[in-house]
């Protein structure tokens, strides 16, 4: 399960008579991923399409075209059916014929009315003037323009002028309407009015009453806007009854255009192919005999390599070849490509399966490399649900990923549904131990008679338990961190055991070991004191509210201690031995990806006091015993008078009348949305910054190529 699913590189050879039905069955198994040929094989050449492949394709161009200007989706599609080539010959021309001319008289009406909105678009201005449109051009002495500006402006522009002997300037509504006779100049009020804030409008082709013509316009524009509905609600008709058989044709050519190119990634001659590719090694068997049944045993299908996952652990893949040369045949037997790693296959098992878009975020795992999927299905949820802890917002969770798993189409969208299912469901487990539900103690009291077993450290009682998850993360860190070290010296093994313990030893050596004395009694005046104190037994020195959970831990004994200082200062030689100045800068690391982990906490801290000010606003509550009570079946009036006006946190807004009721309302309603999504994007981020940087960072490269075996999975159409 740490390791992608072995694969096998495989070779078919046969005649070029038999290349068909061996492309047929490769189909129909969907098993091959084909390798490229890369032209190296003296003799051979890169193969060319079967013959069709440009028909087909070009019918698929056309078939795309016609889905598109239908706005054809798959939720269209009816049921499964066979499409015969006289079908799809006769059938698509006609349809193309109709929808090209649907298509063409839409964009006629699309192109006169966007004439027309432009045309509305500049008369508008000319209404709020009032001028007949006549009146505005045509002049064989006198200047016009017209246009949007201050109407004092353009006066005073145009007295400044000698030139202009007479001029009349009409307002309305911003529009400016000015008129000048200079006979000694050409266009004089044009050069008059560039040096103003003045916004030329053309003048509509148009004469009469500005008015009556909008009118005009918008009459057209509506009696457009009526033939374009008609149109669209026919082409919506077409749609419906064409649709299933686009959807059957393009998969029909699809189909046909893949099985008609795949020989371009083949080596041929006249009279031979070969073709080499990836399977899953344990399909070996079914691809052998699939292929020499239908190829009546002409075909010799070889298992050239099944690919050991040390072999392709270089940097560059280019040396697994180099490494492995052999001479070139015509009857194939060395990789097609010179770099031609085996595709990866993720194998985990399928509760996992959702984690894998977390890892392939980063990139998809390498052949040669570990698959972290399974690890962080292990702590991604764990670290979520820790951070919430909420019986309520888990639920949610699960309920918004169930649905996203459920009703999504997309694969992506599908697997964060899963994620949310599995962070939700710890989210309610953390709940269940935390006694909360939406910020209220309910399940506490509930399930575990008002004293759950764990406590989130914001009631003042229990501040100890704040102390105590930070002790607590550090500890998880060790745990998380070690194990990306743990993977990183079995991944650096292959280099030899030096290179693995000067790699990656070193550093756990040295973490562990400064860690170690971190939390020993050595040196223990200058520690914080809640180190020894939160999960220790209550003394006469340690005080019962310093403790949170008794467990007797008062640190490791000084030995441990001093031993820890010893291991370190042995990985801090091994790293210095490994590598350089570089590991001298970089050791502090050791002390910062463990406490970046105290983010757990904070976020645990920062979810339970905005879930509580949620509530505290709209109950209100007061403060006993070490506790916040939150005002569900009490009043401020009645915490008053049996505690005190001191008591009294906040009377809450359901106290406050009937605005009040209904402010609290929109404040509990929209404040736990908003706390159940800064859950995603706090909680859900911080966990997934956790993996990417502090235990992927250790060992995981990816780079992997997918695996895309030859084939199709029929949704629109059935075997012909």
């Amino acid at each position: 399960m740490l390791r992608p699913e072995q694969m096998s590189k495989v070779s078919v050879t046969g005649t070029r008579r038999v290349m068909r039905d061996v492309i047929e069955a490769t189909h129909d198994l969907h098993l091959v991923h084909f390798s490229d040929y890369d032209g190296d094989i003296e003799g051979f050449e890169t193969g060319s399409p079967l013959s069709g492949a440009e028909g087909a394709a070009d019918k698929l161009v056309i078939v795309r075209s016609l889905k598109s200007i239908l706005g054809v989706s798959e939720d269209d599609a009816g049921p499964t059916r066979i499409v015969s080539e006289e079908r799809l010959a006769s059938e698509l021309e006609s349809i193309r014929s109709e929808v090209n001319e649907l298509d063409d008289r839409r964009s006629e009406l699309e192109e006169e009315l966007r004439d027309i909105e432009g045309k509305l678009e500049t008369a508008h201005p000319f209404v709020e003037l009032g001028y007949d449109l006549d009146l505005l051009s045509g002049y064989d002495h006198l200047d016009v323009a017209v246009g949007e500006g201050n109407a004092d402006e353009v006066v005073e522009a145009i007295e400044a002028r000698d030139d202009v002997d007479a001029y009349d300037v009409e307002s309305e509504g911003g529009v400016v309407a000015a008129f000048a006779h200079a006979p000694e100049t050409d266009d004089a009020l044009g050069d008059a009015l560039l040096g103003i804030d003045f916004e030329p409008l053309d003048v509509p082709d148009a004469s009469g009453d500005p008015e009556q013509y909008v009118e005009e316009l918008e009459h057209r524009q509506e009696k457009l806007q009526w033939k374009l509905e008609r149109l669209e609600n026919e082409i919506e008709e077409y749609r419906l009854e064409h649709a299933g058989f686009l959807l059957a044709a393009e998969e029909k050519l699809t189909i046909e255009v893949q099985k008609t190119e795949i020989p371009l990634q083949f080596a041929t001659t006249d009279h031979a192919f070969v073709a080499e590719g990836w399977i899953p090694t344990e399909t070996f068997d079914e691809l052998e005999s699939t292929v020499e049944t239908a190829a009546d045993g002409t075909v010799a299908v070889e298992e050239l390599e099944v690919a050991d996952y040390e072999d392709y652990a270089s940097e560059h893949p280019a040396e697994h070849s180099e490494s492995d040369e052999k001479e070139a045949t015509a009857d194939g037997g060395i990789a097609f490509e010179e770099d031609d790693e085996p595709p990866v296959v993720q194998d985990n098992p399928s509760i996992a399966k959702p984690f894998e878009i977390l890892v392939e975020m980063v990139n998809r795992p390498r052949y040669s490399e570990y698959d972290p999927t399974l690890i962080v299905l292990l702590t991604f949820p764990l670290f979520f649900g820790f951070m919430i802890g909420d019986v309520g917002y888990g639920i949610l969770y699960v309920a918004i990923g169930y649905a996203m798993a459920t009703r999504l189409d997309s694969d992506a969208l599908r697997s964060l549904g899963g994620i949310a299912v599995w962070s939700g469901a710890f989210t309610v487990l953390f709940g269940i131990l935390y006694g909360e539900i939406f910020g209220m103690h309910y399940i506490g009291t509930i399930l575990w008679d008002g004293a759950p077993p764990l406590h989130k450290g914001l009631q003042p009682h229990y501040t100890a338990y704040a102390r105590g998850w930070l002790l607590a993360t550090l500890f998880v860190a060790l745990v998380h961190v070690t194990a990306g070290y743990v993977i990183s010296f079995a991944k650096e093994l292959r280099h030899g055991l030096k290179a693995a313990i000067t790699e990656s030893g070193s550093w756990a050596l040295l973490m562990l070991g400064l860690w170690a004395w971190i939390f020993s009694r050595h040196a223990i005046g200058g520690k914080p004191a809640f180190i020894f104190e939160v999960f220790n037994q209550p003394t006469a020195q340690i005080p019962a509210e310093n403790v949170a959970i008794a467990l007797g831990f008062a640190g490791f004994p000084v030995e441990v201690g001093l031993a820890g200082l010893a291991a370190a200062a042995i990985g801090f030689g091994l790293l210095l031995l490994g590598e350089g100045i570089v590991g001298l800068l970089e050791s502090l690391n050791v002390l910062v990806n463990v406490l970046s982990y105290t983010r757990i906490a904070a976020v645990l801290l920062a979810k339970a006091g905005m879930a509580f000010v949620v509530n505290l606003l709209f109950f209100g509550a007061y403060s006993h015993g070490g506790e916040f009570h939150f005002l569900v079946s009490e009043s401020p009036h009645h915490v008053v008078e049996q505690f005190g006006e001191a008591a009294l946190t906040f009377p809450g807004l359901i106290h406050m009348g009937v605005l009040g009721i209904l402010g609290g309302i929109v404040v509990f309603l929209i404040g736990h949305l908003v706390v159940l999504a800064l859950g995603v994007t706090s909680a859900g981020l911080q966990a997934v910054r956790l993996e990417y940087v502090e235990f992927f960072g250790k060992f995981y490269d990816g780079g992997g190529a997918k695996y895309h075996p030859f084939g199709y999975k029929r949704n629109y159409t059935t075997e012909d």
